[in-house]
């Protein structure tokens, strides 16, 4: 039981890491509602399974307008903005720039739930927003450059999960873990598959491209939860998201490895300032002197 922690977080953050590595090779082929709406579809059949394994089923049924609204807010919006701007950035860089989502976290509780801001806080979001530039600035700056919304739709992603976070601390700290992941992926598919029938595409995708969704359903989304799970009742949801730090790692060397995506020394040291940024702004490191700033209604 003390080994097997140490084992599984590496293990999820490579999980994790290589989602935007499937996304990279199936969602042009399916085009990103249709793929989502599969990859949502595919982990809800695996957690329905165990949840009804565990006997959980009418646990579902609890709170299911606000398990609902975490659907939309944590999977079925930014799921389909990182399938869209996959279409463009690199999987390492989409995997970087997901690693803003405390930030955005941190963000969102100030000015809901009125949390503080100090001095980390402060210069984390700076710092990290800075590493954002300097992640996208050799594209940024090449002619005709075409990154610039896809940017934004990760970063807009990212923003929907702190919100999606905070909502789940306000009204669903109660509902059990399994029980929530089970409820945001069926209620993303109630949402994505009707859509998706209006972007089949007119050709049929490759094997490799049915092989990413399948994959992608099973293991990095709904293994992926079961994993998670596990060491938030092993470790506690403090140290268990610091996974978030080594996400961007495995994203960026997948990307390397089976995409042949370029790393330069501008992306890492973008990286580097993002991952600092979010280790100031969570409180992994600290500053002594402290300047507290709140956000009243």
């Amino acid at each position: 039981m003390i080994i097997r922690p140490t084992i599984e977080l590496p293990l999820l953050a490579a999980i994790w890491g290589a989602s935007f590595l499937f996304m990279k090779i199936g969602g042009p082929e399916f085009g990103p509602i249709l793929f989502m709406a599969m990859r949502t579809f595919v982990a809800s059949l695996l957690l329905v399974s165990l949840l009804a394994y565990k006997k959980q089923i009418r646990l579902l049924f609890q709170q299911k307008t606000a398990i609902f609204i975490v659907g939309l807010l944590n999977t079925a919006i930014p799921f389909s903005l990182f399938g869209w701007a996959t279409l463009t950035l690199s999987a390492g860089s989409t995997s970087v720039l997901n690693a803003t989502t405390p930030m955005f976290g941190a963000i969102v509780a100030v000015i809901w739930l009125k949390d503080t801001f100090n001095n980390s806080t402060i210069l984390g979001l700076l710092i990290g927003f800075i590493g954002v530039y300097f992640l996208m600035f050799e594209k940024l700056n090449m002619p005709n450059s075409e990154v610039i919304l896809p940017v934004f739709a990760v970063m807009l992603a990212s923003l929907f999960y702190g919100i999606s976070a905070n909502f789940t601390k306000k009204y669903l700290s109660k509902v059990k873990p399994l029980v929530l992941a089970t409820g945001s992926q069926i209620s993303a598919s109630l949402v994505l598959v009707p859509i998706s029938l209006f972007f089949i595409p007119d050709t049929m995708p490759s094997i490799a491209a049915i092989n990413a969704v399948v994959v992608l359903g099973i293991v990095c989304t709904g293994f992926a939860y079961i994993i998670f799970f596990r060491l938030i009742s092993a470790l506690g949801p403090t140290k268990t998201i610091s996974v978030t730090y080594l996400i961007p790692a495995f994203g960026l060397l997948w990307g390397w490895i089976f995409l042949q995506e370029n790393i330069s020394m501008m992306m890492l040291f973008g990286c580097s300032l993002i991952l600092f940024g979010v280790a100031l702004t969570t409180g992994i490191f600290s500053l002594k002197n402290k300047l507290s700033i709140t956000v009243s209604k």
